[in-house]
C-alpha cells in the first residue's frame, strides 16, 4: 500500500509596518527598515535585507510605501509565499541628510533669542493685567504696610514661575521627573499625526492620478 505525499504547506510571513521611519538620503529602503517580520528564521533574515526601492532625488524627502507594493516585492522574491499583514497599510519614509556637527554660535544665538523673547512675553502679560499693583496690594494685605517695591515678594514670585514651568513641562534640561509626556510633546505628536495623514492622502491622490494617466490611450 502506497501513501501519497503530504501536501506542501505554503510558507507564511506575518508583517507589521511601522508608522514612520527616517533614513539617510542615498540609502536603499530595505524591508527590515519599514516593517517588523515574523517567519522562519532563515527566511526572515533574507526578507529583512530585501530591497524595496532605491529613492531618487526627484522623489523628494517623503516617500509613501504601500502594503500592496511590499507584498508584490515579497512574492516576487519568494513565489507562493503567504503574507499576513497587521496594523497600518502604509509607512512613511523620511529621507534626511547626514547630521552635521552643531554650531555653538547658532546654539547661543537661539538660546539668547528664546530667553529674551520669553522674558518680554511674561513682562508684557504682567503689564497688561497690572501685576505690579496686584503684588503691592497682596503685600499690603499680608503685612498691613504698603510697599511700592515689594522685592522679596517679587523674587519669590519669579522663582515660583520658574518652578511651575519645570513641573508643568516635566523637564529640566535633559532630565524628566516621570515618564508622563509633557504638554509640548503631546501637541508635537498630534501635529506630526496630522501632517502624516495629510501627506498620506496627498501621496495616494498622486498614485491614483498616475494610475489613471497610465490607463489612458
Amino acid at each position: 500500500m502506497t501513501h501519497s505525499p503530504a501536501p506542501a504547506v505554503a510558507p507564511m510571513v506575518y508583517l507589521r509596518l511601522r508608522s514612520r521611519v527616517r533614513l539617510f538620503r542615498g540609502q536603499d529602503v530595505h524591508l527590515g527598515d519599514v516593517a517588523h517580520l515574523l517567519s522562519d528564521p532563515e527566511r526572515e533574515n533574507e526578507l529583512l535585507k530585501l530591497v524595496l526601492m532605491r529613492p531618487q532625488k526627484q522623489d523628494g524627502n517623503l516617500i509613501l510605501v504601500d502594503m500592496l507594493q511590499i507584498i508584490a516585492k515579497i512574492r516576487e522574491y519568494i513565489p507562493g509565499i503567504v503574507v499576513e499583514s497587521l496594523g497600518k497599510p502604509h509607512v512613511l519614509v523620511e529621507l534626511v541628510e547626514k547630521p552635521r556637527k552643531p554650531s555653538k554660535i547658532l546654539f547661543v544665538l537661539v538660546w539668547v533669542l528664546l530667553f529674551f523673547g520669553s522674558a518680554l512675553t511674561i513682562m508684557n502679560f504682567h503689564a497688561d493685567v497690572n501685576m505690579m499693583e496686584v503684588q503691592v496690594r497682596i503685600v499690603e494685605m499680608i503685612t498691613g504696610k504698603k510697599d511700592q517695591h515689594p522685592y522679596l515678594f517679587q523674587i519669590a514670585y519669579s522663582l515660583g514661575i520658574g518652578f511651575g514651568m519645570i513641573v508643568f513641562f516635566n523637564h529640566l534640561f535633559q532630565k524628566k521627573w516621570n515618564e508622563e509626556p509633557t504638554p509640548l510633546e503631546v501637541e508635537m505628536f498630534l501635529y506630526q499625526e496630522n501632517v502624516d495623514q495629510y501627506v498620506v492622502a496627498e501621496e495616494y491622490e498622486k498614485m491614483a492620478r498616475l494610475h489613471t494617466k497610465d490607463k489612458q490611450p
